[in-house]
């Protein structure tokens, strides 16, 4: 759905989750109220899903593991998004990391991770959604003791899909959500899309960055360039293979794809990088179009993904893990 000739859009970027959001609307006077309403929804699932607030929701579930207890709506349904991320993706992007994360380091926001860390990373595979007691109609939940939960992997996805709706609802215009890399798209688009530059890190994208036209559903960028740090002498990074507990094999440096929702966009992408080298057979039995970055710099285009095209004016958006 396109709204006619180009019209520069009006866009707003701020700090949030630790990481860059940027909203865009097709009509700029609804920027301001626009803005309100982003802002109030992540303040809301920062405090339902945030691991690095011990006064959230989740910080709470995660406190009195061994016991049943009640949840709001709202991490009620970002549960049921992470439970349907590990069923789509057989488990390789799974909530019950959140002791591995720790165990890597990841255990405060990135911003105040320090530089080295010492000693060796400490972890053990996930017990997997099997293993918790989630009864989603009496939005009830019993962790067994020893198992966390982490929403990283999925809640900043849902966040986007769940804001541009609600917001192209409200305004009634063309919205456009990017937290960090993960993107999605409401309402009428502007003529030729939403132009989306595709960057392995959002704080310093290259001029040449190769740029997509977004119409309709969600972008998303997994990768280790951005979110890594040292422990033990070695380079660890926030994407966990469930089955390890550890890191993947360095086998993609990025991975973006594009699906209806930004959730299904954002599970592909992490579990392509858990997949490591058996990530393009999976990609293509799921049919969705995707960009593979290896270690080297070596591109892999899978789905009928674009050969890619520099960024032109007018300047585009920046998707970023």
């Amino acid at each position: 759905m396109s709204t006619g000739t180009w019209v520069e859009p009006g866009r707003a970027t701020f700090e949030v989750f630790g990481t860059t959001a940027q909203l865009l609307v097709t009509e700029p006077a609804r920027l301001p109220l626009a803005l309100r309403l982003l802002r109030t929804e992540l303040a809301a699932i920062d405090a339902a899903c945030s691991r690095f607030r011990p006064d959230s929701e989740l910080s709470r579930v995660n406190a009195a593991a061994g016991a049943a207890v009640p949840v709001g709506p709202l991490l009620a349904e970002a549960l049921e998004v992470a439970w349907h991320a590990a069923a789509a993706s057989g488990g390789l992007v799974d909530p019950t990391v959140g002791n591995a994360v720790i165990g890597l380091g990841y255990d405060r926001t990135f911003a105040a991770l320090r530089p080295e860390q010492l000693g060796p990373a400490v972890t053990a595979p996930a017990p997997g959604v099997r293993r918790v007691a989630w009864d989603p109609g009496q939005r009830r939940l019993r962790l067994p003791h020893g198992v966390s939960l982490d929403l990283g992997a999925t809640a900043k996805a849902w966040a986007a899909d769940r804001s541009a709706g609600r917001i192209a609802a409200a305004v009634h215009c063309g919205v456009l959500v990017n937290l960090g890399g993960d993107l999605a798209v409401a309402g009428p688009t502007p003529e030729g899309g939403w132009r989306v530059a595709v960057a392995d890190d959002h704080r310093a994208p290259a001029a040449d960055a190769p740029v997509v036209a977004v119409r309709t559903g969600g972008l998303a960028t997994s990768g280790t360039a951005v979110r890594a740090w040292q422990r033990g002498g070695l380079r660890l990074h926030h994407v966990v293979d469930p089955r390890t507990g550890r890191n993947p094999a360095a086998c993609w440096r990025t991975v973006t794809v594009a699906a209806t929702t930004c959730v299904d966009a954002n599970t592909a992408a992490t579990a392509a990088l858990v997949a490591a080298a058996d990530a393009p057979a999976m990609l293509r039995r799921a049919g969705l179009p995707a960009r593979l970055v290896r270690p080297d710099g070596r591109v892999l285009r899978l789905g009928g993904w674009p050969e890619d095209a520099p960024a032109a004016p007018p300047a585009p958006l920046r998707g970023a893990p």
